[in-house]
């Protein structure tokens, strides 16, 4: 019998979590009983009772593998992480508890994986945003399309079933900070994408704020292109070219008789400050790459577990990491059997 793993992550989803297991097992149960179910559930040291309620599903079922992180990593870290726990033949990258994207079109997915689709990509073909959103959404991707070897489909997430191959793959990479849709997209495979539409949120309060999106995209464009630094380029050129045109038309109306030079006061300060914020963004750039840099270079966990229910050592593709006192430390194993 082959497994699909289904990964969620969560932070404070108390209201959420139990639901979204019933609702995945009973799909599971209707639509797919020839396939077993591995849910992976990574919580992002929630403060409400979201893992006490995983634990109790846990209890009863031991296809269920919890992870409980140290502290809040972010959804892309801890999600990533979930990838290394997770053994099914095929992979749904990210099932968040809130539903929003619809586990109705898993059975669907499955089976064009079956029919030789090594990533079966949903894309949101209609979501409630607004114009500015919606336009700078629009820019973000094609900026990261025209400067980058691979693309990226504006509306996929990381709602995707990928093959055991393409996870192998993908797992491959250490980013410090990983932008999972781009990773994904940048291995390759034969994939397919199937549009659905995102659904509101149901329960509980959205974790997602415009910081958030403007880290993503920064992220993505400064791990997957090279426009940064050719905007640079691009940028000093033409500075020093107008500043070039603008000394020889100059001299030649000032040779010419057309008028006196500039006098300079009024040119020298827009100049100055022009100038200075272009040198502040440039160097803004190069402090993203260096800070990218050190933050790989420098080592250390993607994530610090704190605990982990119905997760064996032989099955994990992570390690522990260093706890808080910077000792390395086996992680805290937690094997639940059903009742």
């Amino acid at each position: 019998m082959k497994t699909i793993s289904v990964v969620s992550p969560c932070y404070n989803e108390e209201d959420n979590v139990e639901t979204c297991y019933e609702t995945v097992r009973a799909i599971f149960a209707r639509d797919l009983p020839g396939y077993r179910l591995e849910h992976v559930f990574i919580d992002n040291a929630s403060t409400d009772r979201t893992v006490e309620i995983l634990r109790g599903i846990a209890a009863r079922d031991p296809g269920v593998r919890v992870v409980v992180n140290a502290r809040n990593f972010g959804v892309f870290r801890s999600t990533f992480n979930g990838l290394r726990h997770a053994t099914g033949d095929a992979v749904l990258v990210m099932l968040p508890v809130d539903l929003q994207d619809p586990p109705e079109l898993i059975p669907e997915f499955v089976g064009l994986w079956e029919q030789g689709y090594e990533v079966v990509a949903g894309a949101r073909s209609t979501r409630e945003e607004t114009f500015a959103l919606r336009t700078s959404r629009k820019i973000f991707y094609n900026i990261v399309n025209s400067l980058s070897d691979f693309e990226l489909s504006p509306d996929v997430g990381e709602f995707q079933l990928i093959d055991r191959k393409v996870l192998n793959a993908v797992l491959q990479y250490n980013d410090h900070y990983p932008y999972i849709r781009g990773i994904i997209a940048s291995v390759g495979f034969k994939r397919i994408i199937i549009p659905y539409t995102w659904r509101a949120r149901k329960r509980g309060v959205s974790k997602h704020n415009l910081f958030m999106l403007v880290d993503q995209a920064l992220n993505a464009i400064f791990s997957f292109t090279k426009a940064p630094m050719r905007f640079c380029t691009f940028a000093g050129v033409g500075i020093a070219g107008v500043c070039i045109l603008f000394s020889i038309l100059s001299v030649v109306a000032y040779l010419l008789g057309f008028g006196n030079a500039p006098r300079g006061t009024t040119t020298m300060i827009v100049s100055l400050f022009f100038l200075s914020g272009i040198q502040l963004l440039f160097i803004g750039m190069l402090g993203e790459y260096i800070t990218s840099i050190h933050n790989q270079v420098r080592g250390g966990p993607m994530v610090i577990e704190r605990e982990r229910i119905n997760i064996s050592e032989a099955d994990s593709q992570t390690t522990g990491g260093p706890s808080a006192d910077g000792k390395v430390q086996p992680i805290r194993k937690k094997t639940i059997t059903p009742a």
